[in-house]
Order: C-alpha cells, then structure tokens, then sequence
C-alpha cells in the first residue's frame, strides 16, 4: 500500500495521475498547507524539506518500507517499480531530460509567476515581468518539440507527460489569462488535451475532492505557505 501525502496542488496532481494511470492501490493522507501542517514533525520526517507531494511505500525494495518525496523523483520510483510509462530503454536519456526540464524550468518557474502574480505585494513589475517571460520560454520549448511528435519522449506515453500535464493545466493561472492559455502554443494545446482526455486525468482531478483544506490568503496561511518571509522568533 501507498500513502500519497497531497494538496490539490500541481506537483501532487502529477502523483495522482501516475496512481490512477497504473492502478495502484493508495491512501491519501490529506497534506493542508495553508494551516502549516508541511511543518508538522510527523510530514518532517517524511519530506525534511517541508514540501508536498511525499509517499511511503510499505512494499518498497526488499520488502522494507520507502519514503519518496519531490514529485520527480516520486513518478521514476513508481514508474520503475511497476515497469509502467518509462518509455523504450533507448529513450531513457530524453526521458531523464525531459523531466529535469520540467522538475528544474517548466515546474519552478511556473510557480515564481504564480507567486508574484497572485501573493506577493503589488508593485513588483520586475518580478512578475521575469518569472511570466521565462514561463513563456518554456512553452515555446515545449510547443517547438512537440511540432512534429504526439509525446514529449519517444513514441509513448511517459512520466514526462504526466509531469508536464501537472503544470500546463494551471497554466490559466500561471499565465494569468481567463481562457486559452495555451492558444500561442498550438502544438502544446494540442498535446495538452490530448493528455488532458485520459479518462484517468478526471480520476486524479477527484483526488482529495473529499476533504475540505483551507484557502489561502489570509496572514496564517502566508505564514504557513512562506515562512522564510518571516523572521524567526526572538529567543527570550
């Protein structure tokens, strides 16, 4: 059995698309970071960097129970735990590739345009001229490598699918557009709902539909969310 530790969050989505692609069985432990629970001792122990999403497999190698976190790293453990959506053994350079463009660009860069789109002071041009134009880069990286392929790696679908999926369907958000995110990126639109139509992406958007987590925006959820905002408590 599988704990998956989530927010309705973009990196966690991507995990829950693998679950429900692969059929495998899971638990989900609900991860409310708005209320500051990344920070819990117990998750600590799971994640030390304090970030969802995180498994813990208890048939990991051996038969000993695994502790997995970054999204990632968590798709290859799972992928090459089950043989499923790792592509053809000559694709394994792209794939790698593949997915640290995403977990290191597409993924980080996303969020920052987020951040200072929508929580951050007014004010910061700079910033959000920054973060917004490299997400656009990204996209034209992505949009010029899918002209002439149905998948980011090789001739099936992969983990780097599912991972790039978490992030471009926020992109409304990330782009901080009302419709047609993707409308000057033809060949990701296209790639975009053709993943996006996996009766298993309507799976994993149900993921956690059940538990009610707390909005954001308010001074404990910034404080939760962005604690080194905030300086530490002065010892007395």
């Amino acid at each position: 059995m599988i704990r998956f530790y989530f927010h309705p969050t973009p990196n966690p989505a991507k995990v829950a698309l693998f679950l429900e692609e692969a059929g495998l069985p899971y638990e989900v432990v609900p991860v409310d970071t708005a209320k500051g629970e990344q920070h819990l001792p117990a998750f600590r122990a799971i994640n030390p960097n304090g970030k969802v999403p995180a498994i813990v497999d208890t048939e990991g190698p051996g038969g000993r129970e695994a502790r997995v976190f970054d999204s990632t790293a968590i798709l290859l453990y799972l992928a090459e735990k089950t043989g499923q959506f790792l592509g053809a053994p000559q694709d394994r350079p792209d794939l790698l590739s593949w997915l640290l463009f995403i977990a290191s660009g597409l993924g980080p860069f996303s969020g920052q345009a987020v951040h200072f789109q929508h929580a951050a002071p007014q004010g910061l041009d700079y910033a959000v001229n920054r973060y917004r134009r490299e997400v656009e880069r990204h996209y034209k990286v992505l949009d010029d490598h899918l002209a002439t392929r149905r998948f980011i790696v090789g001739e099936t679908y992969t983990i780097a699918d599912m991972s790039a999926w978490g992030w471009l369907d926020r992109a409304a958000r990330v782009l901080k557009v009302e419709s047609d995110p993707l409308a000057g990126f033809p060949n990701l639109k296209r790639w975009f709902a053709q993943i996006d139509a996996r009766e298993a992406v309507a799976r994993a958007r149900a993921v956690g539909k059940d538990h009610s987590f707390k909005a954001s925006g308010d001074e404990e959820s910034r404080r939760a969310l962005f604690p080194s905002n905030y300086p530490p408590a002065a010892a007395e």
